[in-house]
C-alpha cells in the first residue's frame, strides 16, 4: 500500500461530507473519495441486513480502487457493518459511533444529563446499547431518534429555517432543556445543523460531535502504518454518488463549501 493511495470516505447520502471537510482541514495533502450513497437513503430506517448489504457494496468498491483507509462516515453503517467488514478487508476502516463519552467526559467527573440524537436504527443497535450501558449509571442518557433531520439535507432543505426550526421543535420540545448538560449530534447529517442548534438550545447546553475525534484516529492509524501522505503531496477531494443527477452534485459540491 502507498502513502499517496486514496482515502475512502462514505455515507448513506451527504451527511458524511462534514466528515470530509474535518479531514481535509486536518490532513490537506490526502486525496479523498467521497461516496454518498443517496440513492438508497435513508439507512437509519433499514434493517441492519440491508445496511450491511450496502455498506458491503461501497467498501468492495473502494478496494477496487486501492484506497489505503476507509471511513465509515455513517454512524448506522458503522452500527450494522463494522465488525463484519473489518474481519472480511485487510485495509483500515474506521467507524463512528455517537460521542457520548465525550459528552459525559464533559461534565469534569459531575453527573451529565445527555441527549443522543441519531437515526433511528444506531440507536435500536446492539453497539449503541453497549456505549449506553457504559454511562447509565452514572448519567442520564435520552436517546432521540431524528429521522427527519437526515431528510431535510439529503432534499437541499438546510437553507430553510422554518423547516428546520419545525423539526427541531418537533424533537425536542418535550425536554427540559434548561436542565440538559449537552446535545450529542449522533448522526454526520446533523453536524450541518450545529448553528440552528446553537440558536435552538439555552446557551448552557454543549453541542457534541465526534468527526473531530474520527479524523484523529485516522490520522494516528495511518502514521503508525507509515501511510499519511508527504507534506508535498496535493490533496484532492473526489464526492461520487450512486444518484448521479445534477441536483445531487450540486448539494454535494454546496454542503463541502458552505460555512453550516
Amino acid at each position: 500500500m502507498s502513502s499517496c493511495a486514496p482515502i475512502g470516505v462514505f455515507d448513506s447520502g451527504l451527511g458524511g461530507i462534514s466528515v470530509v471537510r474535518e479531514l481535509r482541514e486536518a490532513m490537506p495533502n490526502e486525496r479523498i473519495i467521497y461516496f454518498g450513497d443517496s440513492a438508497n437513503a435513508p439507512y437509519g430506517i433499514k434493517t441492519p441486513q440491508e445496511v450491511r448489504e450496502l455498506s458491503f457494496k461501497i467498501v468492495e468498491h473502494f478496494a477496487s480502487l486501492n484506497v489505503k483507509a476507509i471511513v465509515i462516515a455513517c454512524n448506522t453503517a458503522t452500527s450494522a457493518a463494522v465488525k463484519d467488514l473489518r474481519e472480511h478487508y485487510s485495509m483500515p476502516i474506521i467507524g463512528m459511533e455517537p460521542a457520548l463519552k465525550l459528552a459525559c467526559d464533559l461534565g469534569g467527573g459531575k453527573p451529565q444529563r445527555v441527549i443522543v440524537a441519531a437515526t433511528p436504527l444506531t440507536l435500536k443497535e446492539r453497539k449503541f446499547a453497549e456505549l449506553m450501558n457504559r454511562f447509565t449509571q452514572d448519567h442520564q442518557i435520552f436517546s432521540r431518534p431524528c429521522p427527519d433531520l437526515v431528510e431535510i439535507v439529503e432534499n437541499g432543505d438546510l437553507g430553510n429555517k422554518n423547516i428546520v426550526m419545525s423539526a427541531l421543535h418537533k424533537y425536542f420540545d418535550s425536554y427540559d432543556l434548561n436542565n440538559i448538560d449537552s446535545v450529542v449530534l449522533g448522526c454526520t447529517h446533523f453536524v450541518f445543523y450545529k448553528s440552528y442548534f446553537r440558536e435552538f438550545l439555552p446557551d448552557c447546553v454543549k453541542i457534541v460531535d465526534g468527526n473531530a475525534g474520527t479524523i484523529h484516529h485516522l490520522k494516528s492509524v495511518l502514521d503508525s502504518m507509515n501511510l499519511l501522505a508527504d507534506k508535498d503531496d496535493e490533496g484532492s477531494v473526489l464526492l461520487t454518488n450512486s444518484d448521479s443527477s445534477d441536483r445531487i452534485a450540486k448539494l454535494s459540491q454546496s454542503l463541502l463549501n458552505s460555512d453550516c
